[in-house]
């Protein structure tokens, strides 16, 4: 992949919304929101472009993933995530990415919606989704609001 490609937006970043469920843009990955909130921040960190497989991935993208987990795990702290699991299946969604599931021991109550964690402390439960319709859009704002990118 080349420079003129590190925006170019994928299907897959349009499957998990678009710049609707959009947190913020680095240069090589995208962080948006997982629409189904299988736990409280869970996330979607895509890397832009055509790539299918991690290791087609140019060196200074796996440079900037190292930056960036630091700067999800600084955000994702903040709601007391214990744990940050990061899983990459591309099964359905066939583009470079990571479903980033915060765990939490107990429930969390954000916004007065209240958020569990049914699979801890083992898998997470992806197919659960916070039964508030709104929880994803609520969680969006929150951390494009206060996202804590590290130094450049």
């Amino acid at each position: 992949m080349d420079s003129s490609e590190t925006r170019k937006r994928n299907d897959t970043f349009n499957r998990f919304g678009g710049v609707d469920t959009l947190i913020t843009d680095y240069c090589w990955w995208s962080v948006q929101i997982r629409p189904q909130q299988a736990t409280l921040g869970s996330l979607i960190l895509l890397a832009h472009g055509t790539s299918k497989t991690l290791g087609d991935l140019p060196d200074d993208a796996h440079t900037e993933l190292g930056k960036i987990s630091r700067d999800i795990e600084t955000t994702l702290n903040r709601f007391g995530a214990q744990k940050i699991n990061y899983l990459m299946l591309m099964m359905v969604d066939p583009h470079v990415h990571f479903h980033v599931i915060p765990r939490y021991p107990t429930n969390v109550l954000f916004e007065s919606i209240n958020f569990t964690d049914p699979g801890w402390p083992g898998l997470p439960d992806l197919a659960y989704s916070a039964s508030e319709p709104n929880a994803a859009k609520q969680v969006c704002a929150t951390l494009r609001d206060s996202w804590q990118m590290g130094a450049n």
